[in-house]
């Protein structure tokens, strides 16, 4: 939200203003003449424009904890206070006024749609109220304030997290229901925010509640995504992709800032200028427009920023004479290049046109978000700019690799635009850059090609070849030049250019520095054509093409180089044939090694150029210092923390779960859990207590019930609440295993089959086994995991003999709505990966957060889980991550050998059970020992065993209630390290060395 630019008294007046239009302050239609306030918003006292309000500014150093006081007197504020309450009156209202005069429908009926919009936008103009005085005050104290990039922000629904945190819910549930409408009819009408995928954006919005609520200066930023990932539909033949239509009919939270806009340059070239300064000039120039949703905190007035850039071409672009001359499509152009960057998250790469695309994306994100950040600190600045106080004001976060250009655009505004020395530009940038791993998958460790890079942005590839350069002098100089195998294994670890030649002021050291290594000759037998003996030379191997990982020198016949051009007789025409000189002693070469590509390592790049690095979980971080950046860590082990993951406890357990919400609260004695989530450790003392037992049960029933409803609605399949609701919902991946899932469930199916009724329900619990997530729409193998797993619910799920003994059931299009029935409703869930291969995941700790048990192996934040909750209440199995790479070595050396129950399942599929479409593909990844594709990477059957012996085990405790109750309550209990406020405080602290800044 950009800050007001008026008076302190006109603020006041058009926020007064503001609130009398929409209903929010007496007089607004519909109202009865009573007087209001905005309940934990700035309260706004009348009086005549010409008295002017000022803020009073404490030092940040001074007071950790900075307020906003008005210089009115206490007495005044409690007459306001007590004169305004903000009502169910006064809100239907607002809603009324909206209905009216800000409608995006006809005026002809009040229904659900149209109640929905309504209501949002009078929940908005009073988020705004608080948003103009966050930044407001932000800009009149000039504190440092963080700055999040990420590619997503899978943000939900909005409007029942607003109400919430503005305590407002039951007057708004009230004045919607003197309205004709209930708050969660009107609720649901909202789409979910098609602005991220999975666990990586769903953490940004978490990280964005906590910095609100926790009043710490921050913004987010992102790209508005106008189609979204995808909707994902489930048909016979599996997962079809569509559109997302989430902005179709408008979206009340957002403002567009159309005077909040700034270029963005690709192509083009680089070209020194009369001052010696390179300059970037020419090639394709848009604009990213500013699009902000306010993000509001629980209980407190401040209200932060997430601003979403759309792009658009300029109206010059548009070629009017080709469009009138009929080239509609040529005139159109530029326009279409421009927007199609903002149309689709994570656009298809596999086409040179995909990887053009998303590469725009990140430079857009990049480069629209640094100028914004740059010119607030030269606004808040004033006429004295100080760049070295930039980092003292400004910390950028790179959520993953995505923002990584983040760091040469930062260097080239500095460099280029501010006439900043490199020396002085460097040292800013790793002062105010930090970066968060979240993947140790090579495909997730992004790396582009030069080529690409080069002709898209030429003088970032300028200043990126710097930064190397600059890091092999750090290189060189840490380790010296004595070792030259170990120097040469650093720079090819190190390197943020890969396959790249040296520099060459690093050329000539390195043909000194290489070992001279004694001849190999070739024996003149072994070449062809050489009955006669000749005299070997010695020719190095760096002079023979493509040959750069060779070390010793190649030996070849001397005839061979003594062909000279004039030696070789000229083609024949007619039949095409060489001939030399020497037919008789001719060699034949080997064919040429393909080069390999020149690529830009940009994980490296965001080690190098930021000031921390930190993994997101303990395990995680181990494996980010330890094998992913173990070279950077013995140069720099002062940059890597661990910070790991967690939720907010506002929108996953207390507006989503509002029963055990309220159990939680009357058992602990109050809701200062919600803010203080170390307060959830105090159930522990009540978990063998029955008559909290007996709430828990009927709370988790009653979840289920909502979910029963939904999966009918949603799928057409009926499940009993009666049975274990077991659960995995996540981003469809070979390596988070729900291939072991459905396997383990087809096991238990078959076994089931071969028993008699009375033997099948006396062995088994019944179960309604219910998956989620989306499939990246070219990732194939995950596609057909997606359809085996419908077709094995098809047949489970008719099959007479089983009933409701088992179920199966895929979720379409699972997002966050989904996960906020489902979660509840939870009570065995499914976090299987191949252990060492997931950063840390946050469902897992959603779904502890809410009394569900989890099944799972020692990965990301599994760990730290089972040692909170306790090892006892948590469900272990598989392969630790150590023993990882010894397991794949052992299956390519073929000394693996499945059990037989792994076998007996792969056949049964094979045997047709579960419908005619071929699963040969799928079931031969898991098989063979070597080969893409093949040799099971993911170590399905050598987990598969140790997985069905643990889900026995489940069972068994889940035919004991009493004791499955006192694990649910020991997860709850034992979540509360899991809270993204306690996240947020270590970022704060430890990367962002920022402070809170609260207004009173």
């Amino acid at each position: 939200m950009a800050v007001s630019q008026f008076s302190a008294a006109t603020s006041t007046g058009r926020s007064e203003a503001l609130l009398t239009r929409s209903g929010l302050l007496g007089g607004g239609l519909g109202s009865r003449g009573s007087k209001s306030k905005v309940l934990l918003m700035r309260t706004w006292i009348s009086r005549p424009v010409t008295v002017r309000r000022c803020f009073s500014v404490n030092s940040v150093s001074s007071d950790s904890n900075q307020t906003l006081k008005d210089p009115i007197t206490q007495e005044e504020a409690s007459t306001a206070h007590s004169s305004f309450t903000l009502d169910a009156a006064s809100i239907a209202s607002s809603i009324k006024y909206h209905a009216e005069f800000t409608p995006l429908f006809s005026p002809e009926r009040f229904e659900l749609p149209k109640a929905f919009f309504a209501t949002a936008q009078s929940v908005r103009d009073a988020l705004i109220i608080n948003w103009n005085a966050t930044y407001d005050y932000y800009e009149k104290l000039n504190v440092k304030q963080a700055y999040y990039l990420s590619m997503e922000f899978l943000q939900g629904r909005a409007l029942l997290n607003a109400i919430g945190n503005l305590e407002l819910t039951g007057a708004y549930a009230e004045a919607l229901r003197n309205l004709g409408h209930k708050l969660e009819h009107v609720a649901i009408q909202e789409p979910d925010a098609a602005l991220g995928n999975g666990g990586l954006g769903r953490l940004a919005s978490c990280f964005l509640d906590s910095l609100a609520t926790l009043n710490y200066p921050a913004w987010g930023y992102g790209l508005r995504y106008k189609y979204g990932l995808f909707k994902q539909r489930i048909t016979k033949d599996g997962q079809e992709e569509v559109a997302e239509d989430w902005l179709e009919m408008g979206n009340p939270w957002e403002i567009v800032r159309n005077d909040v806009s700034y270029p963005v340059k690709f192509y083009g070239k680089v070209a020194s200028g009369s001052d010696g300064k390179r300059h970037w000039i020419g090639g394709e120039d848009i604009k990213a427009v500013a699009c902000d949703v306010p993000i509001p905190g629980y209980k407190t007035k401040t209200t932060i920023n997430l601003r979403l850039w759309s792009t658009k071409a300029l109206s010059e672009d548009f070629d009017l004479y080709a469009f009138n001359a009929g080239e509609h499509t040529k005139a159109y152009e530029a326009l279409a290049n421009a927007e199609k960057i903002c149309y689709i998250l994570y656009p298809g790469d596999e086409s040179m046109e995909g990887k053009v695309l998303r590469l725009k994306q990140q430079y857009t994100l990049c480069s629209a978000s640094l100028q914004d950040i740059i010119a607030r600190f030269e606004r808040r600045s004033g006429a004295n700019v100080r760049w070295e106080e930039f980092p003292e004001k400004v910390a950028v976060q790179m959520n993953d690799t995505h923002p990584t250009l983040c760091i040469p655009e930062l260097m080239r505004i500095l460099i280029d635009l501010k006439g900043l020395s490199w020396k002085e530009a460097w040292n800013i940038t790793q002062r105010t850059v930090a970066y968060t791993n979240h993947t140790v998958l090579p495909e997730a460790l992004e790396k582009w090609s030069l080529e690409l890079m080069q002709k898209l942005l030429p003088r970032h590839v300028e200043i990126i070849e710097m930064i190397d350069e600059e890091l092999i002098h750090t290189i060189v100089s840490e380790y010296g030049t004595e070792d030259y195998e170990l120097l040469e294994k650093k720079l090819k670890e190190m390197r943020i250019l890969e396959n790249v030649d040296l520099p060459s002021a690093f050329a000539d050291l390195f043909v000194k520095l290489k070992p001279k290594e004694s001849p190999v000759v070739v024996p003149s037998e072994e070449l062809e054509n050489s009955e006669d003996a000749v005299d070997p030379v010695v020719v190095p191997s760096e002079e023979l093409e493509n040959s750069e990982d060779a070390v010793d020198p190649v030996v070849v016949p001397s005839e061979e180089l003594e062909i000279s051009e004039d030696a070789v007789e000229p083609i024949d025409e007619e039949d095409g044939s060489e001939k030399t000189v020497n037919q008789e002693t001719k060699m034949e070469l080997p064919e040429p090694v393909p080069e390999p590509p020149k690529r830009v390592h940009m994980a490296n790049l965001c080690v190098v150029g930021g000031h921390a690095v930190n993994g997101v979980a303990e395990i995680h971080s181990e494996i980010v210092k330890d094998e992913v950046f173990n070279a950077f860590f013995k140069l720099w082990p002062e940059k890597f923390q661990n910070k790991t993951n967690g939720v907010t406890p506002r929108r996953w357990i207390h507006f989503c779960n509002p029963e055990l919400s309220k159990i939680i609260t009357d058992w602990i004695g109050s809701e200062d859990w919600v803010l203080n989530a170390e307060k959830l450790a105090e159930l522990r003392k009540f978990t063998d207590n029955e008559d909290l037992q007996t709430q828990w049960r009927a709370a988790k029933r009653n979840n289920k019930l909502k979910v029963v409803s939904f999966l009918k609605e949603r799928t057409g399949y009926s499940v009993s609440p009666d049975a274990m609701f077991d659960i995995q919902v996540k981003r469809i991946h070979e390596y988070k295993r729900q291939l072991l899932n459905i396997l383990g469930i087809v096991y238990r199916y078959k076994k089931m089959k071969e028993m008699s009724v009375a033997e099948r329900k006396s062995k088994f619990v019944p179960r309604v086994c219910i998956f989620g997530g989306k499939a990246f729409s070219t990732y194939v193998q995950a596609k057909r995991i997606v359809k085996f797993i419908t077709d094995v619910g098809a047949t489970v799920n008719h099959d007479p003999e089983i009933g409701d003994l088992l179920k199966v059931v895929f979720v379409p299009d699972y997002n966050v709505s989904a996960a906020e029935l489902l979660i509840p409703a939870s009570e065995l869930s499914q976090h299987i990966s191949t252990a060492g291969m997931e950063a840390s995941g946050t469902s897992n700790m959603k779904f502890a957060m809410n009394g569900c048990i989890l099944i799972g192996t020692l990965d990301g934040a599994n760990v730290e889980i089972r040692q909170e909750v306790g090892v006892e209440n948590f469900f272990l199995f598989g392969a630790k991550a150590h023993e990882i790479a010894g397991l794949r070595k052992q299956r390519a050396e073929g000394k693996f050998v499945p059990d037989p129950r792994f076998e007996e399942v792969k056949e049964f599929v094979r045997s047709g059970v579960f419908g005619s479409y071929n699963y040969d593909e799928l079931i031969g990844s898991l098989e063979g020992n070597e080969g893409f594709g093949c040799a099971d990477y993911f170590l399905v059957g050598k987990d598969f065993p140790s997985y069905m012996e643990c889900q026995e085990k489940v069972d068994e405790a889940y035919g004991d209630q009493k004791r499955w109750t006192r694990m649910s309550i020991l997860n709850t209990a034992g979540s509360y390290k899991f809270s993204s406020d306690r996240t947020i405080h270590e970022y704060a602290k430890d990367i962002w060395n920022i402070e809170p800044v609260k207004l009173l």
